[in-house]
């Protein structure tokens, strides 16, 4: 599966601090249950990437997300 690869699996996401001073993405859904802890300036390296593919998206006029059908 790569980055452009669609699926039907859905997951709930958590994003959020520990007490261990980590930053923590949690990830659970059917059969998954990943815990991901971070550094905070690992953190903040993810948290620049998924800007940068924000301003990506933006640029090229896209709103993200799945095309609704036109009415």
């Amino acid at each position: 599966m790569s980055i452009n690869s669609q699926s039907n699996i859905s997951a709930n996401l958590q994003v959020g601090p520990t007490d261990q001073g980590m930053v923590r993405i949690y990830v659970e859904g059917d059969g998954i249950d990943l815990p991901l802890d971070f550094d905070p300036e690992e953190a903040t390296e993810i948290a620049e990437e998924l800007m940068a593919a924000v301003e990506a998206v933006r640029s090229m006029g896209k709103k993200g997300g799945p095309k609704k059908p036109k009415r």
